[in-house]
């Protein structure tokens, strides 16, 4: 019996200490960790709606979009926000950059862990360059009666990021007429 208390000691003993340098790792890489992600985030929404200046603006229940501007006559050029919703097997977070008429510009698959060779195929560009142009009457899947091509057995990731972007433009549509961001 001592023998059995021994090594349940002993690999107490080293999970404590593992946990201890994961927890220890993780605090000195949490600040970079973050810092890269808004660094992402900012490249991906220039890339969305180029030259163009952002403001950060926020709904009434606190999302953020922004407002890209033409640097020089302050013109507003459109919104940019992130999507959110959930697919198949993850979260699935779309940056998306519309005109000020709320027609598609691009969108950027930034985060997912959908399944590989399946729903992960919503960051290639064959997938997200056919929501270009649309606007929030079309953004639905075919197998919905919109114009969005699922992806070949994804159609829930599809379906996804289709109704997050429609949902999303109604939101700030929503709070621009009410003229209430911030």
């Amino acid at each position: 019996m001592k023998y059995y208390i021994k090594l349940a000691l002993i690999l107490f003993i080293f999970c404590a200490v593992a946990s201890g340098i994961l927890a220890y790792v993780n605090t000195l890489t949490a600040s970079v960790i973050a810092e890269r992600k808004a660094q992402e985030e900012i490249s991906t929404r220039e890339e969305l709606i180029p030259g163009a200046v952002f403001t950060e603006a926020k709904t009434a229940d606190g999302t953020s979009y922004f407002v890209a501007n033409n640097p020089e006559t302050k013109e507003v050029l459109g919104y940019s926000f992130i999507s959110e919703e959930i697919g198949y097997s993850s979260t699935l977070r779309t940056m998306v950059g519309v005109d000020k008429d709320f027609n598609v510009l691009a969108i950027r698959v930034i985060d997912q862990a959908e399944t590989p060779g399946l729903g992960a195929n919503c960051v290639l560009e064959s997938f997200t360059h056919q929501f270009t142009g649309m606007n929030k009457d079309n953004l639905k899947v075919d197998k919905d009666g919109g114009a969005v091509k699922s992806l070949s057995g994804a159609t829930i990731t599809s379906r996804a990021i289709a109704n997050s972007i429609r949902n999303s433009i109604l939101a700030v549509q929503s709070e621009l007429a009410t003229g209430v961001s911030q």
